[in-house]
């Protein structure tokens, strides 16, 4: 081997060694930027990730309930459950299990995903359908919604007796069907 080949192999290796040097670097830093930047991440962006996934959510009052992600919205979402669906305030989750553990950012959700409780309480009012209005203080209130309003929901109980419930006192409405 000439000296000028020696000298090219000593500069490949070098260039190597910087190389190995600069990645190892890289990795370092990518993962602290990772960990820095996580304080971005919502729960409603990791559940909007978990759409169409088997979960399970701990809600106060309620306990565990099982079923299928099937729709996220700003601050609510559908779980289909055995035979019933769970209309939940994302604010009321106590716990989350079975999440995806990937997020989407609330910029790249659809249009749809941007309406509020009020809709889908007014398509359950709209269906007429029996309902149990699960509270924040763990109480629970039968009926039919009737009206949906900017901030509450009227329900129908008992003898025709007409309630406002407020949506910051829903934790889930679970259908009856």
């Amino acid at each position: 081997m000439t000296w000028e080949e020696e000298l090219f192999a000593l500069l490949d290796d070098l260039e190597q060694q910087a190389e190995s040097l600069y990645d190892a670097d890289r990795q370092l830093e990518l993962a602290d930027r990772s960990r820095a930047e996580y304080h971005h991440v919502t729960l409603a962006s990791r559940l909007m990730a978990s759409v169409g996934q088997e979960l399970v959510l701990d809600l106060p009052g309620i306990g565990p309930v099982p079923g299928v992600l099937e729709r996220l919205a700003s601050g609510w979402g559908l779980l289909r459950g055995q035979g019933q669906d769970w209309v939940f305030r994302t604010g009321a989750v106590l716990r989350v299990l079975g999440a995806s553990p990937r997020s989407v950012p609330e910029v790249a959700w659809s249009p749809v995903a941007r309406l509020g409780l009020g809709s889908a309480l007014r398509r359950l009012a709209d269906a007429g359908e029996r309902c149990v209005l699960h509270l924040r203080d763990g109480g629970r209130q039968e009926g039919v919604l009737h009206r949906v309003g900017a901030d509450f929901v009227e329900v129908v109980a008992g003898e025709g007796r007409l309630e406002l419930v407020p949506f910051s006192a829903l934790v889930a409405v679970q259908s009856r069907r």
